[in-house]
């Protein structure tokens, strides 16, 4: 496979399969769901399904649904301020077309890109526990190896940087987060050669304590679409 020149794919993708709504492998997020349904009843409340097509050559990871955005609306970063900056830098590089109004009926399409979470359930104040990580880590596992075209995965903050490096058979002190760091990888189930982009997360508390700033990811984008020849 040309991972980095969108060349075609050396074998077709095996078929991918999210996790059921009502999935249960995590006590405490099954709870936290419940306890959701009945305050919030027309919000989504389930695993947040991956937005973008199985054929996207860029993968982005996310930590997990945010309670009042992905949670609420069933898409993910959509609805909370982490998607006002991801969707406006995807549609700057030409990664997303449409306008992005915090709903999951906008009509924004995704070019060239997939966007998922580690962990597909929202978690009680946004923090996953390490076994809920490694609960959800197949669906990542499995999502990747469906992703024939897949060349670049980009780590939205190190939670996800870890998973899919964990999902990739890779060790962490090989490969430590930092924003704006490029690594080159090979997958340890398929042999497939993958690059792992580092960013900071999109969240409203990085960039409103300048840990991030849009130009910072504008620059990650920037050169992740160089890399692809989009």
């Amino acid at each position: 496979m040309e991972a980095a020149s969108g060349g075609p794919p050396a074998f077709p993708g095996p078929a991918f399969v999210g996790p059921a709504r009502d999935c249960l492998l995590c006590a405490r997020l099954v709870e936290f769901r419940q306890r959701q349904r009945i305050a919030c009843p027309d919000w989504h409340n389930a695993p947040v399904p991956s937005f973008g097509g199985l054929d996207a050559k860029l993968l982005i990871v996310g930590l997990a649904p945010g309670l009042k955005g992905a949670n609420r609306t069933g898409r993910p970063f959509t609805g909370d301020y982490a998607g006002d900056l991801l969707y406006a830098t995807l549609r700057k590089f030409g990664l997303a077309e449409g306008t992005y109004t915090q709903r999951p009926d906008d009509g924004l399409t995704l070019q060239g890109a997939r966007i998922t979470n580690a962990v597909r359930c929202v978690p009680p104040e946004n923090k996953p526990t390490p076994g809920e990580e490694r609960n959800c880590r197949p669906f990542l596992v499995n999502e990747m190896a469906a992703m024939p075209n897949l060349g670049v995965v980009m780590a939205l903050g190190a939670i996800a940087h870890n998973s899919v490096l964990a999902a990739l058979g890779q060790k962490r002190s090989a490969f430590p987060f930092r924003h704006g760091a490029e690594h080159e990888l090979v997958s340890a189930g398929s042999g497939r050669p993958l690059v792992l982009a580092d960013s900071y997360h999109c969240s409203r508390y990085n960039t409103n304590t300048g840990k991030l700033t849009t130009e910072m990811f504008e620059s990650v984008v920037a050169r992740i679409v160089q890399r692809l020849g989009f």
